[in-house]
């Protein structure tokens, strides 16, 4: 955080309770009823009550206080946060074969929250808008294209930027946590025996009366901490110590008071069960608390679509996805953007399981099999974090990946079983995100080494250049140069078919660097080659976006002064052909064609002057 952060720490603090908290703090809408609707094979019997009660309380203890709070926010890159970032820092000081298997855990892990991105909107404002089956019933039938309605205003607002709406979200969350607590405290003091569940030896009784059946109902409770990616993963932009106060001061005790209010409720009136959040509050008081609930539901699905911008964002520039044209919507805050594909794809995909699923309860059975999945992976590379990058000792790792993987594993377990009844549908997300992933970071690697095996050496050809030179003409000519050492195809071809050089030629190569920014000290190095060659390496974060005249005015500051009007881009664009290759490989060849054709050129994504850019074309089978 800045000093300036620091000096407003709870205006931080509150806009953390906004965003962070959207997912997990709108779950009491809809946790308790799935847990006890009957599904499992018992209903509102005291028991299963208290015992679901004593299993939401410790998952909230244990998974978001104890395992993200204290020490998977210990494992950030510069501040920075997000499953992606933990494959990062759990590769570094690992063997290449060990590097491999880490790096698909978090593209999976990656994966898992594109499947989970797409039910987040649709089952939080339909379990939102279905308190019209409460006020009034015969209304029924437009909870569907209401929710629709909602969320096609929430999609189209985001290009103009969350920074006006984002205003609002902090007093709207903070009202919503504060009537979740009222509303729950309000019954709790009508039905105080439901504090018994406090005690975890209501959940350990849970297990021995219920059984196999238990095992099964962890697949509903782990609907209460569906969110908890978000904490790790919005890190960069509020610190941990905001995060955490919020947590601990505002957010659990207002979700503990809602879930045994709610219990309460259901000890005293079993027939609630229809909708016990709503249930809760008095008649007077149900079409505000429902319009209320539908802006704090929309706010969980702005800080999840925010959530896969910025993960996009660094999956472009890690090289997993193909580039495409991300808008940045405020000039002070780098991590409000816009990704127009990805928007309205997740559109259409939320329009669709809307409409296919019609009710949040049937939606439920599709949610938690992604949040666990990531939950598991997370564990994982945060012990091998703790191992390679804190040394601690393995006796320490063990007890930590033991005790939470003990939590997690019977949660994913338990919700792996609902594949055929829903969890299909994140998992078939997820899997084709995963197959995009590796499909574009193998297939770009294959086109590059293709390119590149010629044999030539950079060295020998400017050395002959400089010896016999060709033509020069007056300028200079900027060659875009991937990997250094590497003579860029472009320039081959410059010479093979026009047989000219200009006086001066620069080889640029931007590099990404394991690092969300990279300080404008160490932003450009620049290497004079020969007399007339030179080499200039920027160096930009995976949260920043490269900018190639930002680049040359860093250069002029520092001796090479280049005239955007007299320099001229040369870039090589390849037509593909798919080789010979086994059927699944031709699949995965016919994809990345797909990709690579729509994916955003190389002028656009670098914003280099488009009349300044010359592509020579070239044939490359791959």
């Amino acid at each position: 955080m800045s000093a300036d952060n620091k000096q407003s720490l709870p205006a931080i603090t509150l806009a953390a309770i906004g965003v962070v908290y959207g997912d997990i703090g709108t779950s009491p809408l809809y946790t308790l009823r799935e847990c006890l609707s009957g599904q499992f094979g018992f209903g509102v019997e005291r028991d299963a009550v208290f015992g679901f009660l004593s299993l939401i309380f410790w998952l909230l203890v244990l998974v978001v206080s104890v395992k993200y709070l204290t020490f998977v926010m210990r494992a950030d890159n510069a501040g920075e946060g997000g499953i992606l970032t933990l494959m990062s820092l759990a590769g570094r000081n690992t063997s290449a074969k060990m590097t491999s298997v880490l790096v698909i855990m978090g593209l999976i892990g990656g994966s898992f929250f594109y499947g989970e991105v797409v039910i987040t909107p649709a089952i939080s404002v339909m379990s939102a808008i279905e308190g019209l089956e409460i006020a009034a019933p015969s209304l029924d039938a437009y909870i569907v294209p209401l929710s629709i309605v909602v969320l096609t205003l929430l999609f189209m607002i985001q290009k103009h930027g969350t920074g006006m709406v984002g205003k609002l979200f902090a007093p709207v969350m903070l009202l919503w946590f504060l009537v979740l607590a009222v509303l729950g405290a309000r019954s709790i003091i009508a039905n105080p025996e439901v504090l018994q569940a406090l005690n975890p030896a209501w959940a350990v009784h849970f297990f021995l009366e219920y059984k196999t059946v238990s095992f099964f109902a962890l697949g509903a409770v782990v609907l209460s901490i569906t969110g908890v990616e978000a904490l790790y993963a919005d890190m960069g932009h509020f610190g941990k110590l905001p995060i955490r106060i919020a947590w601990f001061i505002v957010v659990l005790p207002s979700l503990v008071l809602n879930y045994f209010g709610q219990g309460a409720l259901l000890l005293k009136t079993p027939e609630a069960i229809k909708n016990p959040f709503f249930l809760l509050a008095p008649d007077w008081a149900l079409i505000p608390l429902m319009i209320l609930a539908t802006l704090a539901t929309v706010i969980a699905s702005q800080a999840v679509i925010s959530g896969v911008f910025s993960l996009t964002r660094q999956a472009v520039r890690l090289g997993y996805l193909s580039p495409m044209r991300i808008i940045h919507t405020s000039e002070m805050e780098s991590g409000q953007i816009y990704v127009p594909a990805i928007n309205w794809i997740l559109y259409i995909s939320v329009v669709i399981v809307i409409v296919s699923f019609e009710h949040s309860s049937n939606l439920a059975a599709a949610y938690g099999i992604a949040v666990t999945g990531t939950m598991v992976l997370t564990s994982i590379l945060l012990c091998t974090v703790a191992r390679k990058n804190w040394s601690w000792s393995r006796i320490g790792v063990l007890l930590m990946g033991v005790g939470f993987l003990c939590i997690d594993i019977p949660l994913f377990s338990a919700n792996a079983v609902k594949i055929f009844s829903g969890g299909w549908l994140p998992l078939t997300l997820a899997l084709v995100m995963f197959v995009i992933m590796t499909t574009w970071k193998s297939e770009r690697f294959r086109l590059l080494r293709r390119m590149h095996e010629h044999g030539n050496s950079l060295e020998a050809m400017i050395a002959s250049l400089e010896k016999s030179p060709p033509v020069r003409v007056p300028g200079t000519a900027v060659y875009m140069s991937r990997a250094l050492n590497v003579i860029p195809f472009a320039m081959l071809h410059n010479l093979k078919h026009n047989k000219v050089l200009h006086e001066r030629v620069v080889l640029l190569t931007l590099r990404t660097e394991d690092a969300p920014y990279v300080h404008n000290v160490k932003r450009v190095s620049i290497e004079q080659l020969s007399p007339t060659f030179w080499r200039v390496v920027a160096s930009y974060g995976w949260r920043e976006t490269p900018n190639v005249e930002e680049v040359f005015r860093r250069c002029g500051l520092e001796g090479l002064s280049c005239r955007m009007m007299e320099t001229s881009f040369f870039m090589s664009h390849e037509s593909l052909i798919i080789g010979k290759r086994p059927w699944y490989l031709r699949l995965r060849g016919k994809l990345f064609l797909a990709l690579q054709r729509n994916a955003l050129r190389a002028p656009d994504q670098f914003e280099i002057p488009p009349n300044r850019v010359i592509e020579l074309g070239t044939q490359v089978e791959i």
